[in-house]
């Protein structure tokens, strides 16, 4: 019977490799955020002459916005893939980036929500500099959605000071 339940464990500790798609995929999702990129600074570059400042403004909004999304990707994939996949070998590497020395499940997602939270402000602000063009359900719509993400941030970050209060506790 021991021998079985080895092999079962073995299972399901190996299955943590059926992510590797879903890491693989939002890497392929990426390189399309790139090519976006690129459009959209093509399209800036050579309309700059007759853009106004709101329209030259809204462009670079939309070029953050497409860079906080790549930088979401990136924290998902490399983070995810390290915290619940396997470690990534470039301990030496000089471009190794510092967080990830320091990723866990809950650094992870407090990174993810900050991220999400600055994606909405992004949003929020294209909103704000465009808003003679908004309907002021669309706005108000926004600026819920935005706040729902920043109060989800800040009990995810409680939630999180607690588990380590606590876990300081028991060490002491």
């Amino acid at each position: 019977m021991k021998k079985a339940e080895q092999k079962i464990e073995q299972f399901i500790f190996f299955s943590r490799w059926m992510q590797m798609p879903v890491y693989l995929g939002l890497i392929i999702a990426s390189l399309f955020y790139v090519f976006k990129f690129m459009m959209q600074l093509w399209n800036l570059m050579t309309n700059f002459t007759s853009m106004d400042e709101n329209t030259i403004m809204l462009a670079v909004l939309g070029l953050i916005d497409i860079s906080m999304v790549i930088n979401l990707l990136v924290v998902v994939f490399i983070g995810g893939y390290w915290t619940f996949v396997s470690k990534i070998e470039f301990e030496n590497h000089d471009d190794k980036p510092e967080w990830l020395s320091k990723i866990n499940a809950s650094t992870l997602k407090i990174k993810l929500i900050v991220s999400l939270v600055s994606i909405s402000g992004v949003h929020l602000l294209k909103t704000f500099v465009d808003i003679h063009n908004i309907e002021l359900q669309d706005a108000l719509l926004q600026i819920g959605i935005h706040m729902v993400f920043i109060l989800s941030a800040l009990l995810l970050a409680y939630t999180d000071k607690i588990m380590h209060f606590n876990d300081s506790d028991s060490n002491h």
